[in-house]
């Protein structure tokens, strides 16, 4: 009902009018207090780089953190990313991922993000706890945060903001009134705005989500000969239709699209018995959920962003003063 609210022309948003100017009330004093410093913020040792946005929903962070990390790697930079770990409940915090790290514990995005980059991701409620614990590795030369832009405990040297090219900001409204986190004024003291998808607006880069061939969840083995008819497709994002979209696009039929909660822990018995006969494809973040107990008839479509050369200049610019680059590090 919220995504009508926020994204339709229903009047009814103003009767949650009073809510919202509370949240605006409370969300902007606590902005104010770290601002002026009543409030203590974390400075790393390390240059701290934050992809998150200001509206609730999947907007497409996750495929801009990997697409960075990637990049620095190339690049001589050692990367370490830190996540809240949203929907998982590790055994302590922080909590670095290893191998055996289940989506239980940790959560969804940090181990996709592990498992595509291999690069070292560490979760915590307290984003600070896991940039120490980077730091203290001695592995990392640069953090990247995996949302987290309301999060300001933790300073930042670089804020990028991501954009959902279809829906944008919604109605404009702050929560619970509308989807934003925070208001659209926020955007003029970030660094850069990279819209997924849809037209972006003046001074926003844009973002395609490029496809590869399907893997096998259950062992990530490519799909070597094409699925004909119809088929099956779940999505546990942000905004599902955005993944049926692409699909269909693709060329698939879709027999039976499923939308889940982002973040959703599935149930495995309810989708063993739901999607038993048709091939069915997923995004990459459910594949790490279900990868436990996936039949092989089960597939996830791998994505990668694919942002404007000008963007990574840019960000490398603004890298180059806060940290002397090592020999190997190719700018």
């Amino acid at each position: 009902m919220l995504e009508r609210l926020w994204y339709g022309k229903s009047g009814w948003r103003w009767a949650l009018a009073p809510l919202a100017l509370l949240f605006a009330l409370v969300s902007g004093g606590r902005r104010f207090a770290y601002w002026r410093g009543w409030f203590s913020t974390y400075r790393a040792s390390l240059p701290v780089i934050v992809v998150g946005n200001i509206s609730v929903g999947g907007n497409g962070k996750t495929p801009v953190v990997v697409w960075l990390v990637e990049q620095l790697q190339a690049r001589g930079w050692r990367p370490g990313v830190v996540s809240r770990g949203y929907g998982g409940k590790a055994p302590h915090y922080p909590y670095r991922l290893d191998a055996t790290s289940t989506t239980a514990q940790a959560g969804d995005e940090p181990v996709l993000i592990a498992r595509r980059c291999g690069c070292p991701v560490v979760v915590a409620p307290r984003r600070a706890d896991a940039v120490r614990l980077l730091e203290q590795s001695g592995e990392v030369d640069i953090v990247i945060t995996d949302d987290g832009l309301q999060h300001y405990a933790l300073a930042r040297d670089i804020e990028l903001v991501v954009v959902d090219g279809a829906r944008r900001f919604g109605n404009g409204c702050l929560l619970p009134m509308g989807p934003l986190r925070e208001p659209m004024t926020r955007l003029k003291r970030v660094d850069a705005i990279i819209c997924n998808g849809g037209t972006p607006a003046q001074g926003e880069y844009p973002m395609a989500l490029v496809a590869a061939a399907p893997r096998r969840v259950c062992d990530d083995a490519p799909l070597e000969a094409p699925l004909t008819g119809p088929v099956d497709a779940l999505a546990g994002i942000g905004h599902p239709p955005r993944f049926f979209a692409t699909l269909t696009g693709l060329g698939y039929e879709l027999a039976e699209r499923v939308g889940y909660a982002d973040h959703q822990a599935f149930d495995r018995d309810e989708l063993l018995a739901r999607f038993g006969q048709r091939p069915l494809l997923m995004t990459e973040k459910d594949a790490v959920k279900c990868r436990a107990f996936a039949p092989p008839h089960w597939w996830y479509l791998p994505v990668s962003a694919e942002l404007p050369a000008a963007l990574l200049d840019t960000l490398l610019q603004r890298l180059t003063p806060l940290q002397a680059p090592g020999p190997d590090h190719a700018h």
